[in-house]
C-alpha cells in the first residue's frame, strides 16, 4: 500500500512539473507566412548621461554616452527586443557562424545581441587590453571570465532560452549589456531607425513582447495573414 502511495505521488510530482513548464514550441513547415515589421519610439527622453572614463583612457577614451536609451530622430529606439509569441512555427537552428560579441573602445558591439538558444557566442577583445565578461544569467550557468590580451576570442556557450540576460565587464564599470537567447525564431532588435522585421510567421493573432532595459516590457497583439505585411508603430514609455 505504501509503495502504491508513493508511486502515485511521484506521478503526481512528474505531471505538476511537467504542466509548470508549459507547451513546448513546435517546429512545423511554414509555406504561406506573414510578415510584423514596423518601428518603435518613444516620448520626452532626456539626453543620454555621459560617463567619465576611469580605467585605461588611452583605449576607451575619456568620455562614454550611455547605451540605455539609444533615441533617434522623432523618438525612435534603437535596441529595443521584439518577441513574437509563438507556439509553433519554422524549425530554431543556431547559425552556421556564431553570433559575436565584441568588446572594442571599452564598448560592448552590439549593446544587445539576440541568438537562438543553444548558440555558442564569439566573445572578442579588440581592445587588447585586460576584460573580464561576466554573464548575469539565472537559467544558463553564469559566465565569469577574465580576457586579457593575449585570449582575443573566449567562447560562452547559452543552451537554454533566457532573457535579458545582463552582461557588463567587472573591469570597467560602465561596460553594459544584454544577451536575448530565444526559445522561437520569431525575435528581433530594432535599428538605430528603430526598425525591425520578422518573416515567416504563421498566419494567426499573436501577443508580442517589446522590451528596452530601462523602459520595461510592453505586450501587444498582432493579427498576421497568410503572405501579408503587418506593418505597426509602437510607442514605449515608463509607467
Amino acid at each position: 500500500m505504501r509503495r502504491s502511495v508513493l508511486a502515485t505521488g511521484a506521478a503526481l510530482g512528474a505531471l505538476l512539473c511537467f504542466a509548470g513548464r508549459g507547451a513546448a514550441y513546435e517546429a512545423i513547415t511554414v509555406t504561406d507566412g506573414g510578415t510584423l515589421s514596423g518601428t518603435v519610439k518613444t516620448e520626452g527622453a532626456a539626453a543620454p548621461a555621459k560617463i567619465e572614463v576611469s580605467k585605461d583612457p588611452e583605449v576607451c577614451g575619456k568620455e562614454k554616452t550611455s547605451p540605455e536609451m539609444v533615441v533617434g530622430p522623432g523618438g525612435v529606439l534603437a535596441n529595443v527586443v521584439v518577441v513574437v509569441k509563438a507556439a509553433k512555427g519554422k524549425k530554431l537552428e543556431v547559425p552556421a557562424q556564431n553570433p559575436v560579441f565584441d568588446q572594442k573602445t571599452c564598448e560592448f558591439h552590439p549593446h544587445v545581441l539576440a541568438f537562438p538558444a543553444g548558440s555558442t557566442i564569439d566573445v572578442l577583445n579588440s581592445d587588447g587590453i585586460l576584460h573580464n565578461l561576466h554573464t548575469q544569467s539565472t537559467v544558463n550557468p553564469p559566465s565569469n571570465q577574465a580576457q586579457p590580451k593575449f585570449k582575443p576570442k573566449i567562447q560562452v556557450k547559452v543552451d537554454k532560452p533566457e532573457w535579458p540576460i545582463a552582461v557588463k565587464c567587472d573591469v570597467h564599470g560602465w561596460m553594459s549589456g544584454y544577451w536575448i537567447s530565444a526559445e522561437t525564431p520569431y525575435y528581433a532588435v530594432t535599428d538605430a531607425s528603430g526598425a525591425f522585421k520578422i518573416t515567416d510567421i504563421p498566419a494567426g493573432d499573436y501577443d508580442v513582447e517589446v522590451w528596452q532595459e530601462k523602459l520595461g516590457k510592453k505586450t501587444e497583439k498582432v493579427s498576421i495573414k497568410p503572405k501579408e505585411e503587418t506593418k505597426v508603430s509602437w510607442t514605449l514609455s515608463k509607467s
